[in-house]
């Protein structure tokens, strides 16, 4: 029988959580003016260590036992799910106790940093140093997952589940360990030439690592109002783009890359349909952008726009109040679009819909071509040819239609609880539905609490890849449902 210390799985990451909410403490040194905020962060760090203690210690004397797969999967799950709102819930206390945000606007902030998100409800033009480093750092470690930082330093016999169970289908190693390491390796380092980029394109420092942090991350909160648009710098913007590029990218692909495997990494189908998508969808934009603005200043604001919204990320070099609906139509296609599948974006992901267009191109072949030919389609990943099977179809074809019936209800919900058009209700929850944190005017300091909750409930949706979320509070009204079933039969 498999042993899971379910329990003390939780206690370590709650633990884990609570020293990520004191980490920003370490800039005050720099900023010693903020030294009034470190109390609201230490407090609310060091309660969340002190539940995850205790946890981890009751977890010790009271182990889960299991020999059913299926129900240790879904006990990873649940873990997960309960992670993630304690990591929301942990995260947002700062914002509140500190008196920068209403209770659900702090929710609302610490939703949007964990799962790189960047739709926000914060005046950044008035906000303290320590505070815009925590929301960055937020999207950071959320771009990573609190599995998979919790991997790094301690890893047990059900880690792997935890690890899939987050959305972490690829292990670039043969140890689960040496993964999360290789993995964190390569994004502090891309963190470290992204940031010395930026300087050298004159940003300030903190700017800098701010900007990196959230562009890997694919997470899009920015120190300026205007965002990368507040600069006016096309070095700024294509420093920005190729961190975009790179936070959407399979953490496999950037290891073949960083080994000098280029060609090997130019066969992944997800890369080339990436560019094949930025290709067609760039000019289209530019053209659509060009009657207002010209073709070249179209150009420029159509690629760095375009490579935002695909990656999921949400820099904006302009407001697109004023865009033509041709333009906000193929953001919104991007956004839905998203990333790809093993790196921190969201959205549908690159590989899906490059299946479901696949799958699309073979039942119409079936219906031209004789019934005698055979065929068997395969697609190219880092590791190596896959067959695309009738198990790869079906579960395709099942999170693809969920998530398009998630995002029709969350648009209708939208133009009931905003007030907007269809327009503007598409792009914002496209936008929250696929972590990216573009925002067509909707959502600020201003905005009611009824259309914030719509929007949490998209980002942490698409942040857990739908089923996750679903299966997590499925089981767990199941359990609770149990539990009083058994205090009912002892009052009895």
């Amino acid at each position: 029988m498999a042993k899971m210390k379910e329990c003390s799985n939780r206690g370590k990451l709650m633990v884990m959580i609570g020293l990520l909410v004191i980490a920003p403490v370490a800039i005050l040194p720099f900023y010693p003016q903020d030294i009034g905020y470190a109390i609201y962060f230490l407090l609310t760090g060091l309660l969340s260590i002190l539940a995850g203690g205790l946890v981890c210690a009751f977890g010790k004397r009271e182990a889960y036992f299991s020999s059913d797969r299926l129900t240790a999967q879904r006990h990873s799950n649940n873990t997960v799910l309960f992670t993630w709102f304690w990591g929301i819930a942990v995260g947002a206390m700062p914002f509140f106790l500190s008196g920068q945000l209403k209770f659900v606007q702090s929710l609302f902030e610490s939703v949007s940093g964990w799962t790189t998100t960047g739709l926000s409800v914060m005046d950044v033009a008035k906000t303290s140093h320590i505070f815009l480093f925590y929301r960055s750092f937020m999207q950071y470690c959320g771009g990573l997952g609190f599995v998979m930082m919790m991997v790094m330093l301690v890893s047990g016999k059900r880690s792997m589940d935890l690890f899939n169970a987050e959305g972490h289908p690829d292990k670039l190693m043969p140890n689960l360990k040496q993964t999360a390491q290789t993995i964190f390796e390569m994004y502090i380092l891309f963190l470290i030439l992204g940031t010395a980029a930026y300087v050298v394109c004159g940003m300030p420092l903190f700017d800098s690592l701010c900007h990196a942090m959230c562009s890997l991350s694919t997470g899009g909160f920015s120190t300026k109002l205007s965002s990368i648009g507040e600069y006016h710098s096309l070095s700024i913007e294509i420093v920005t783009i190729v961190l975009m590029l790179i936070g959407t990218t399979n953490f496999a692909v950037l290891l073949l890359l960083l080994r000098g495997k280029w060609r090997q990494a130019m066969q992944v189908s997800e890369v080339r349909f990436l560019f094949l998508l930025l290709l067609i969808f760039v000019p289209l934009m530019a053209l659509s952008l060009s009657g207002s603005m010209g073709l070249g200043a179209g150009l420029r604001h159509a690629l760095f726009n375009a490579a935002s919204a695909l990656s999921t990320t949400g820099y904006a070099t302009m407001s697109y109040e004023g865009w033509p609906a041709c333009a906000i139509g193929l953001m919104i296609l991007l956004m839905l679009i998203g990333g790809g599948i093993g790196s921190t974006a969201g959205g549908l992901k690159l590989t899906r819909v490059y299946l479901i267009l696949r799958m699309m191109g073979q039942n119409i072949n079936k219906k031209l071509l004789p019934q005698r030919c055979v065929d068997a389609p395969t697609y190219v990943k880092a590791q190596g040819r896959t067959k695309i099977d009738g198990e790869l179809c079906s579960d395709t074809v099942g999170f693809v239609g969920c998530y398009l019936l998630l995002f029709i209800a969350g648009t209708l919900a939208l133009t009931l609880t905003a007030g907007c058009g269809l327009e503007k209700a598409m792009f914002e929850f496209a936008s929250a539905l696929g972590t990216v944190g573009l925002s067509i005017g909707l959502t600020g300091p201003m905005t009611n609490n009824a259309t914030l909750i719509v929007e949490m409930v998209g980002m942490i949706l698409g942040r857990l890849e739908i089923f996750i979320v679903l299966t997590g509070v499925y089981y767990g009204l199941h359990e609770i449902k149990s539990l009083g079933r058994k205090l009912l039969r002892a009052h009895r």
